[in-house]
């Protein structure tokens, strides 16, 4: 049996776009993981995406996987993307290349000229390619990231795009300190995410799958939680890269040796 994989950057201007990203020249070290390499996207660079999502950073998986939103994050904007009846024409890119160091340091850099130029290349790469319907912006940073967008030159003239700011995923993660908290923090987050289901799913006018809207209820559940499709990532990745179990964590003793160690392991359910 086949089993698809992402092609990768062969098409132009992919290819250009990712043999001349900027580097630590552009993003100090001090607000950014770049000694992990930069992270370009996932889904579908072949013309057939239809909604662009706008995400923050990359995490740990990220780096393994070296695609975007592949953790519990990803899992929640697929499942999102499942309500809209989008289950491959998408095409995700994130605010940054590189994984923000510290607290701040995406605020900070957000309106660094250069990181906003080559961004902006990728979307114009992004809207000359595809019949985008839609566009949506997980986090704060990815809502200033369209907008930078909206004000720059390749952007005037160009018919106006549906567009969805929405809390970014994990939001209940970083900011619950309690189960309570976290519980109270996912009830807020899905109420918001079933407010842009119904303003978006009218703007969908190509979805993969015709299907009547269902909205979240007050948590996530394991339909919810759908595992990536092979066709996002890199070829011969295992399942268990795919699914919601976690398998990898920045460890170390220092700040330091935590910031250049990450540590991954299949989990038990693999060798099972």
């Amino acid at each position: 049996m086949a089993i698809p994989f992402c092609p990768g950057y062969s098409r132009e201007p992919f290819a250009t776009l990712v043999a001349n990203y900027p580097g630590r020249d552009v993003h100090p070290l001090k607000d950014f993981r770049v000694e992990w390499g930069p992270i370009f996207h996932r889904g579908r660079l072949d013309g057939s995406a239809r909604v662009l999502i706008i995400g923050q950073d990359p995490a740990q998986h990220e780096v393994c996987v070296r695609r975007i939103l592949v953790g519990t994050a990803g899992k929640r904007v697929h499942g999102f993307l499942k309500r809209l009846g989008m289950t491959r024409s998408y095409v995700l890119i994130n605010t940054f290349l590189y994984s923000v160091f510290g607290q701040g340091g995406g605020t900070r850099q957000i309106k660094n000229p250069a990181i906003t130029a080559y961004r902006n290349r990728w979307i114009k790469a992004v809207l000359d390619s595809s019949p985008i319907d839609a566009v949506i912006a997980f986090g704060g940073l990815a809502n200033q990231a369209w907008e930078q967008w909206l004000a720059s030159s390749d952007a005037a003239g160009r018919p106006a795009l549906p567009f969805e700011p929405l809390t970014h995923p994990t939001w209940p993660e970083s900011s619950s300190k309690t189960k309570a908290d976290h519980d109270k923090a996912i009830e807020t987050l899905l109420k918001g995410w079933n407010a842009g289901l119904q303003r978006l799913k009218p703007k969908i006018k190509h979805p993969d799958v015709a299907t009547p809207l269902a909205l979240y209820g007050k948590k996530f559940t394991d339909e919810d939680l759908p595992d990536l499709p092979s066709e996002d990532l890199p070829a011969g990745l295992p399942e268990w890269m795919l699914s919601e179990e976690s398998w990898a964590d920045r460890q170390g003793t220092t700040p330091d040796l935590k910031r250049r160690t990450i540590y991954m392991r299949a989990p038990a359910s693999a060798i099972k």
